[in-house]
């Protein structure tokens, strides 16, 4: 196996918030009906964390559970895993109408950090980013300007962003202007 290749080389802007683009992360797309007991347990024998409800996230060392629609999840593992995860969920939803699909190649994965991270992304989106109602767990599909994301915020001041492989350069040129030095607006601000 090859090592994988991301759209953008892994690095750092620093600005009001700290702008990472990740490396390569192992993604897995599940589709059927998410109350459904054994694609509960083929999801939590892949990547062992609880289940998530509405607009969550169970997440733990780079493993994690995302709930992405009604009958959408977002597992994420390591890289080497996803081939492996895939088989075995397919394997244990044999016979129910289910989806199951690596994803990894198909997707960017960006970090902003800082006290003023929330305001980074509050320049791009038009969802509410309050921290009463988007704190710590909290995970939604939205838009970062022209094109779809989905944003987990694993602290008050980190938050992680997933988007299409194709408009990383752009994902990645959005934040980095949304973080530059100066444009601190103060609105989460204490």
């Amino acid at each position: 196996m090859s090592d994988p290749v991301g759209a953008l080389q892994p690095g750092t802007y620093a600005g009001i918030a700290e702008v990472q683009v990740l490396p390569p992360q192992g993604m897995i797309v599940v589709r059927g009906d998410l109350s459904d007991v054994a694609l509960q347990a083929a999801v939590t024998a892949a990547v062992p964390l609880a289940m998530p409800g509405q607009t969550g996230a169970s997440f733990e060392n780079g493993r994690g559970i995302f709930w992405m629609s009604p009958d959408e999840l977002l597992l994420m593992c390591p890289y080497a895993e996803v081939a492996g995860h895939v088989d075995s969920i397919g394997k244990a939803l044999a016979g129910t109408h289910h989806l199951v699909a690596d994803i990894s190649d198909a997707r960017a994965v960006f970090a902003v950090d800082g006290v003023d991270a929330r305001e980074v992304l509050g320049k791009l989106t038009p969802a509410d980013l309050a921290p009463s109602v988007f704190g710590p767990g909290s995970f939604r599909r939205t838009r970062l300007a022209q094109v779809p994301a989905a944003v987990l915020c694993e602290t008050d001041d980190r938050f992680v962003l997933v988007c299409f492989r194709s408009v990383a350069g752009y994902v990645h040129e959005l934040l980095k202007t949304a973080a530059i030095p100066g444009s601190e607006v103060g609105y989460w601000r204490d």
